[in-house]
C-alpha cells in the first residue's frame, strides 16, 4: 500500500466495499481506526467497524463519488449511496466523508450523511 497515494488508497478500499469483501476494505484502515457519523454515533477501532458493517451493509452499498479531494493526510468525498435495509428496501442518501489517513492507513473518518 505504500506506493499509493491516499486518494488511491480510498478508491482501492472503496472499491473493495461494493465487491463485498468488508475485511478488503478493513486491511486499509488502522486497528484504531475511529469513524464518527455526525450527529448519530462513533465507532471506535476496527472490530466496531466490522461489527456496523456487518448489520449496515445488507449487500454491499452502491456508490456515486462526484468529487475527491486530496490534501496531505486527508481526502475529502463527495457522492451518493444507496443501502439495502434488512427489509429490502433502498435508501438514497447524499454524504460527504473526511478521511484522515495515517501512515497509508485510514485512521479516522468524520461522515455528514442525509437522506435524500
Amino acid at each position: 500500500m505504500t506506493n499509493l497515494n491516499n486518494k488511491s488508497i480510498l478508491e482501492v478500499a472503496n472499491a473493495a466495499i461494493t465487491k463485498g469483501d468488508y475485511e478488503g476494505f478493513l486491511s486499509f484502515c488502522t486497528e484504531d481506526t475511529t469513524w464518527t457519523f455526525v450527529g448519530e454515533q462513533t465507532l471506535q477501532g476496527k472490530e466496531a467497524v466490522r461489527k456496523y458493517m456487518a448489520a449496515t451493509y445488507q449487500e454491499p452499498p452502491k456508490f456515486i463519488v462526484e468529487n475527491l479531494i486530496a490534501e496531505g493526510d486527508f481526502v475529502t468525498a463527495l457522492g451518493q449511496i444507496t443501502l439495502k435495509d434488512v427489509n429490502g428496501n433502498r435508501t438514497d442518501y447524499s454524504y460527504c466523508d473526511v478521511w484522515e489517513f495515517r501512515e497509508g492507513k485510514m485512521a479516522a473518518l468524520k461522515a455528514f450523511v442525509i437522506e435524500g
